[in-house]
């Protein structure tokens, strides 16, 4: 694997290991998979590339396939199998993304009306709530989850296109 392939792959791999929950060689598998692209990667190539036993390269291949993170695909007159990135796996982490952030944006909005209605009850100034970071974070998590969508969109827009 070329030096710059095999530090990305580790760069991605920590960070969707944390951000996905995966296991380090199945963060690492991923990783692989998305930056060697439409072409596939093989079997032997992960276990080659990433120093890996075959049984826990198998496994993790498996999980993947499993969760629907990855596809395989099969070449004519070739046994081997050639994996690749689930492009739906990208909608789903969008939808997944979304929901968290309307989750949140309904709560930030429940505690900001608390704060609101207690500081309308309290005489003292010093004891009032600031809702500033409420009014600033629900700001945000509004603009995020409309940019991500118009991202959604495009994707589906651009999957429509391609698949006429």
């Amino acid at each position: 694997m070329r030096n710059d392939k095999e530090h990305l792959v580790e760069r991605l791999g920590v960070f969707m290991e944390k951000q996905e929950q995966l296991a380090p060689v199945a963060a690492r598998i991923l990783s692989y998979i998305i930056l060697t692209g439409k072409s596939g990667t093989t079997f032997e190539d992960l276990v080659r590339d990433l120093c890996a036993s075959k049984s826990t390269i198998s496994t993790h291949l498996n999980h993947l396939t499993d969760l629907k993170r990855i596809l395989y695909f099969t070449k004519t007159g070739d046994r081997k199998k050639y994996y690749t990135i689930n492009e739906d796996s990208i909608l789903q982490s969008i939808d997944a993304l979304t929901e968290s952030w309307i989750f949140q944006r309904e709560l930030h909005l429940e505690i900001r009306e608390y704060k609101e209605k207690t500081n309308q009850l309290s005489n003292d100034n010093d004891s009032r709530f600031n809702l500033d970071f409420h009014d600033n974070y629900i700001e945000f998590l509004d603009e995020v989850t409309k940019s991500v969508s118009t991202l959604k969109s495009k994707i589906l827009e651009k999957t429509l296109n391609c698949n006429q």
